[in-house]
C-alpha cells in the first residue's frame, strides 16, 4: 500500500475529477513511506490554535470588524439632507456640487423619476460619525441616489475627503433586509473619476437592494474599510465594465461583496488588503480582468494573509449560504499570503483559463480552515476548467475540500518543509489510499 504514494501524487495532475477529504487519524506505528516531501516553507501568520473536537472555536473571536469594514447594525430611520437636492426628473450639466457639513450629501437625488447628470464636479468634506447611517444608508456621500428612479451620470469628478463619505451611493430602499427586493433605484455611471481619502469611504457603494451599472470609471480610495467597489447590508446588484479600481487602505479590498457583483475588462488593484472579499451568500464574477493584491497587514479577526477571502462574519450584514467566486480569463496576481482562503462558510470557486501568479514565497494556493470567525463549517468546492493550478493546499482537519478538474485542467501539488508525519485518507474516485501528509506546526491546518 505504501508503494502507491508516488503513483497517487502523479495521478493528482491528470485526474479529471476527484474529491479530497482530510481528517485526523491516529499516527501510524512503524516507518513512514519511503521518500522525502518536497521543499518549501510554512505560510506566514499565526494560525488560530488547536480546534477542539468537532471543529468549534473555543471562546469568542478576537475584537474587530470583518475585512472591508462591514460593521453590523440594524435598519433605522435616517434623516437625509443635501447641499443640492433633486426630487423630480430632470437633467443637469456642468454643475458643481459641494458640501462641507457632516452628514450632508453634496448631491442628494431622491426620486422615482429619471435624472441625468453630465460632467459634474463634486466635492465632499465634513467628517461623519454616523456609522451605519453612512455604511448602510448613504448619508455624507458625494452623490446619494435613492427613491426608486434611474440616475445616469456621465463624466466629471467626485472627490470625497471626509470620514464616512462614499463617492457615489446607490440605496435600494429595502431597509437593509438581506434578500429583500429593492425599490428599483439604479445608478448608471460612465467615464467618471472618483477619489475618496477618508475611512469608510468606498468608491461606488451599493446597499439595500440597489443597482449600480458602472463603465470605464477611474476609482481610487486610500482610507480604511474603503473598497473601490463596495457593498453592504441589504445586498444589491453591481455590474462593472472596464476602468481601473485601486485601493491602498487597511481592510479595503478592490471588491467587497455582500451583493452580486460582476466585473469585466477592468483593472483591480489592492495595495494593502485582499483583492476580493466575499461575505456570506453573495457572489463575485470577474472576466478578462487583471486583479493584483498585495495583502500585507491582517485586519479585524483575520489570522491569515490572503488575496481572495471568502467568509461569513455572522454580523448580520450578509445571509448565510453558499458564497461564489468565479474568474474567467485574465490574470490573478497574489503578492502576499494565500491566493484563496475559505473560512466559516460554504464556498464555490470557479476558475477557467486564469493566469494565476503566486509571488508569495510559501506558495499556498488555497486554505480551507478555521480563522477568527465561528458559527459555520469550512467547506470549499473548486471547479477548474481549462485551468492550470499549482501550489500548496491547506485543509483543516474539521474542513472539507472538493477539487474538480475538467477540460484538460491540471493540478501540481507542492508540500511544506518536513514536519511531523501523519496519515490521511485520499479518495480518488471510489478508491481510498493512505497518503503521507505534512502537519503544520499547529494542529488543524494540513497540507493536502
Amino acid at each position: 500500500m505504501k508503494k502507491k504514494i508516488t503513483a497517487i501524487l502523479l495521478a493528482l495532475t491528470i485526474v479529471l475529477s476527484f474529491a479530497v477529504t482530510a481528517f485526523a487519524q491516529t499516527e501510524q506505528a512503524g516507518s513512514p513511506p519511503s521518500g522525502s516531501p518536497p521543499g518549501g516553507s510554512a505560510p506566514e501568520g499565526t494560525p488560530p490554535g488547536d480546534p477542539p473536537s468537532g471543529g468549534s472555536f473555543p471562546g469568542n473571536p478576537p475584537d474587530g470588524n470583518p475585512p472591508g469594514g462591514a460593521p453590523g447594525g440594524s435598519a433605522k430611520s435616517v434623516n437625509y439632507s443635501g447641499a443640492t437636492t433633486i426630487n423630480s426628473g430632470e437633467s443637469q450639466s456642468d454643475k458643481t456640487y459641494s458640501s462641507a457639513n457632516a452628514d450632508e450629501n453634496a448631491l442628494l437625488i431622491d426620486t422615482s423619476e429619471n435624472v441625468t447628470i453630465t460632467n459634474p464636479s463634486v466635492s465632499k468634506s465634513g467628517d461623519s460619525d454616523g456609522g451605519d447611517s453612512c455604511n448602510f444608508y448613504g448619508i455624507n456621500s458625494g452623490i446619494m441616489v435613492m427613491g426608486g428612479g434611474t440616475t445616469s451620470i456621465t463624466g466629471g469628478t467626485v472627490e470625497a475627503t471626509a470620514t464616512g463619505a462614499n463617492g457615489v451611493f446607490s440605496y435600494g430602499g429595502n431597509g437593509g433586509q438581506n434578500g429583500a427586493e429593492g425599490d428599483g433605484t439604479t445608478v448608471i455611471i460612465k467615464d467618471t473619476v472618483i477619489n475618496t481619502t477618508g475611512d469608510n469611504g468606498g468608491g461606488i457603494m451599493t446597499t439595500g437592494g440597489g443597482i449600480t451599472k458602472a463603465e470605464n470609471l477611474t476609482v481610487t480610495t486610500s482610507g480604511r474599510s474603503s473598497a473601490a467597489i463596495r457593498t453592504d447590508r441589504g445586498c444589491g446588484t453591481v455590474t462593472v465594465d472596464a476602468g481601473s479600481y485601486t485601493t491602498s487602505g487597511l481592510g479595503s479590498p478592490a471588491v467587497y461583496s455582500t451583493a452580486d457583483i460582476t466585473v469585466s475588462d477592468a483593472e483591480l488593484v489592492s495595495n494593502l488588503s485582499e483583492g476580493v472579499c466575499i461575505e456570506g451568500k453573495n457572489s463575485v464574477t470577474i472576466s478578462n480582468s487583471d486583479l493584483t493584491a498585495n495583502n500585507t497587514q491582517m485586519n479585524g479577526n483575520a489570522t491569515f494573509l490572503d488575496s481572495i477571502m471568502i467568509y461569513q462574519s455572522m454580523s448580520g450584514d450578509a445571509d448565510s449560504g453558499t458564497s461564489s467566486f468565479t474568474m474567467n480569463g485574465g490574470t490573478l496576481t497574489s503578492k502576499s499570503g494565500h491566493v484563496f482562503h475559505v473560512t466559516n462558510t460554504n464556498a464555490v470557486i470557479n476558475l477557467s483559463d486564469v493566469n494565476i501568479v503566486n509571488e508569495d514565497s510559501n506558495g499556498v494556493l488555497l486554505s480551507v480552515c478555521d480563522d477568527g470567525w465561528k458559527g459555520a463549517d469550512n467547506i470549499a468546492t473548486v471547479n477548474a476548467s481549462g485551468q492550470v493550478l499549482s501550489g500548496t493546499v491547506l485543509v483543516g482537519d474539521n474542513s472539507n475540500l472538493t477539487l474538480n478538474l475538467t477540460d484538460s485542467s491540471s493540478f501540481r501539488p507542492s508540500a511544506l518543509r518536513k514536519r511531523k508525519i501523519v496519515y490521511y485518507s485520499v479518495f480518488l474516485g471510489r478508491r481510498q489510499y493512505l497518503a503521507r501528509k505534512i502537519r503544520l506546526p499547529v494542529q488543524g491546518h494540513m497540507a493536502v
